[in-house]
Order: C-alpha cells, then sequence, then structure tokens
C-alpha cells in the first residue's frame, strides 16, 4: 500500500471513531437528560391537574403546587449531593441528598416534615423498625423512614408507569427498592410521562425519571385526611 493510501486509510479510521465518539456522547447525553429537551403539560396530553384542596400555609397556593415550587426552587439550586449528619437536622442551602428535596418541598408548603415524622415515630415507634435510636436531626432523611410514614398518612397509588394521568405534581415517589425518593413535577415528556424532581448528584435535577427509575411506592398527601396533631407548621 501506498504512503497515500495508508494515511487516507488512517483518516478513514479516525473519522469512523470520531463519529462513533461523538454519537456515543450523544445518547450518553440525551439518557442522562444533559441536553434540554421540550416539555409539556398535562392539558397537552387531555389530563385533569389535580390541586388539593388544602392551603396549609394560607399563601393563595394549594398544598401540590407549592410542594412542586419547592422542590423545584432546590433542583434550581443544585445543591452538592452530601448527606452527612448535621446538628440542628437541617442542612445547609447548599447541600443535600434526595430526602432534602422532600422536606424542602414540604416546607414550601408550610409543614415542618422533621417534626412530623419525629411525632410519628414517637406515637408508632414500632413502625419504624430502621430506627434502632430516635434522632429527629436524621430520621425525616432516611427514605425507608419517609416511606414508613407516607404509607399512613398519605393516599397510596398505582406504580404502573403506564397510567400517566395517575402521576400528578406533587405526589411522592419512592424508587429503587425503596433507597431513592423524589416529587412529581407539573412538567412532562413528550409521552406525557411525567418528570420527576430528585437529587440523586446527577446534572439535571427535574428530568424524565419515572420509566427507568423503577418506581416502588407512590403517594399523594392530603393533609385534610390527616390528624390536625400531626400537621406541624414549618416555623422560621
Amino acid at each position: 500500500m501506498s504512503k497515500g493510501k495508508k494515511v487516507k486509510a488512517v483518516l478513514a479510521i479516525i473519522i469512523v471513531l470520531a463519529i462513533a465518539f461523538v454519537s456515543v456522547g450523544l445518547i450518553v447525553a440525551d439518557r442522562y437528560n444533559v441536553i434540554p429537551k421540550k416539555w409539556y403539560t398535562a392539558e397537552d396530553f387531555g389530563i385533569t391537574e389535580i390541586k388539593s384542596s388544602v392551603d396549609f400555609n394560607k399563601n393563595g397556593i394549594d398544598d401540590y403546587s407549592d410542594i412542586v415550587l419547592g422542590a423545584r426552587k432546590d433542583a434550581e439550586n443544585h445543591p452538592k449531593y452530601d448527606g452527612r449528619y448535621y446538628d440542628g437536622g437541617f442542612p445547609p442551602d447548599n447541600i443535600g441528598v434526595c430526602t432534602d428535596v422532600v422536606w424542602r418541598a414540604f416546607k414550601n408548603a408550610g409543614y415542618d416534615l422533621r417534626e412530623m415524622v419525629d411525632l410519628d415515630i414517637q406515637l408508632r415507634p414500632e413502625a419504624y423498625t430502621y430506627v434502632e435510636k430516635r434522632d429527629k436531626n436524621i430520621d425525616f432523611r432516611r427514605v425507608k423512614n419517609l416511606l414508613v410514614f407516607f404509607r399512613e398518612h398519605a393516599i397510596e397509588l398505582t406504580v404502573d408507569v403506564e397510567q400517566i394521568e395517575e402521576w400528578q405534581p406533587g405526589d411522592i415517589v419512592i424508587f429503587n427498592g425503596d433507597k431513592h425518593i423524589g416529587i412529581v413535577s407539573d412538567k412532562r415528556s413528550v409521552d406525557g410521562m411525567p418528570y420527576i424532581i430528585h437529587n440523586g448528584g446527577q446534572p439535571n435535577r427535574e428530568e424524565d425519571y419515572l420509566d427507568w427509575g423503577n418506581p416502588t411506592s407512590h403517594f399523594r398527601f392530603d393533609a385534610s385526611l390527616v390528624d390536625e396533631s400531626l400537621l406541624i407548621a414549618w416555623e422560621d
């Protein structure tokens, strides 16, 4: 083979490898929702969006919408993924894990989820099998404890992701063998699948995650059905 042909062959190989590299990169970027996508609303699919009958903090916004807005604030703040223990319970705004999305979302609706979970543990210690020694500074930041809490005090719903109308903004979803948790967004994918607002350390914290996140539990927190003694207001 002449020198010229060898150069052409090498260039051809380089071009093929470059195309393959770019293609794989685009696939990975799409898979992890790095590339911005057009999002849709429930109305685009003829789905009626459910609003809560409760406005706990009396700010003129129903609980479910407040929960979504609170979760979105955390997503946009993009806290560093870090689950260390903090005296006082609450990590700073620039630190967080998946459970921190949830209490911050509830805080935006006026609820102190730390105190609510702690009270429930006091009232039903036998239900919280993962709590060896009660500590309100960390118990509310454990997914399995939140599972116990919501299973008792929220409406449990389908985990069938094909029933897209059953997934509503503000719903709480637990994933992956009870290891991860997030909040259902009011944004949807081109297929009508609701986005999930969550923190797993990923680049985009509000993303098309539901259909591959393996949801294991799905809840809707309706404060009108909860004993008032358990509804503890957030105090700054």
